[in-house]
């Protein structure tokens, strides 16, 4: 990129910043689901969800997302549709809302966050060595996310096929956009965003979601 290149920069609002991580929870459960059915993604989608879990000490909330909305525009898709502007596809919708339940869960286990804070820095360690998407580091996301989110009595149950989500580093990758997508989830929460909101105020998220087009 030359010095002279323009950057796109989104608002920076409070319902810019909801949509935004709103957006990161949604773009998580849409990778899991395409995982779980074909045994692909879209490689910046899933590069933006790892890197921002990786990522524990960003220096600004752009710098979480990779600073450019379509870095999220699978998940800002899947809001068009939440707002019901696009055909929702309900699977998704499903895992969104589950993530949202589960980062609830998490937020308010002290014990559980200290422990995945703890794990999450390891990783920003191994992320450095081998590069953030490295098989190692989806791994060990995976396996953070095995032991502390998946111990909630409520758990995510991935539809999909069979021989592709038991096939080699499909597990660890599905549970690494899930990880990403509670990351998100508290991310929202942390913006001011709540569940009741996207009830209530859908306005307001249909006015966010036009100006980061």
């Amino acid at each position: 990129m030359s010095p002279t290149t323009p950057i796109h920069r989104a608002p920076d609002t409070p319902a810019a910043r909801q949509a935004l991580a709103l957006a990161g929870v949604f773009q998580s459960a849409s990778l899991v689901d395409e995982l779980a059915r074909t045994g692909q993604v879209d490689p910046r989608a899933w590069e933006t969800l790892i890197n921002a879990t990786v990522d524990t000490n960003p220096g600004s909330f752009e710098a979480i997302y990779g600073g450019h909305p379509n870095n999220l525009r699978r998940g800002l898709d899947t809001l068009e549709a939440l707002v019901g502007r696009k055909q929702a596809n309900p699977v998704v919708l499903r895992y969104g809302f589950s993530l949202l339940l589960l980062m609830n869960k998490l937020r308010t286990n002290d014990d559980m966050m200290g422990a995945l804070g703890q794990k999450l820095t390891r990783i920003q360690g191994q992320a450095e060595h081998f590069g953030t998407t490295h098989e190692n580091v989806v791994a060990s996301l995976g396996e953070a996310y095995q032991e502390t989110i998946s111990t909630f009595k409520n758990r995510i149950v991935v539809q999909g096929d069979p021989s592709l989500l038991q096939s080699r580093m499909m597990p660890e990758r599905v549970r690494a956009c899930l990880m990403a997508g509670i990351r998100f989830g508290l991310l929202w929460h942390q913006q001011g965003g709540r569940r009741w909101k996207l009830v209530f105020q859908r306005k307001a998220l249909r006015h966010a979601l036009d100006s980061l087009n």
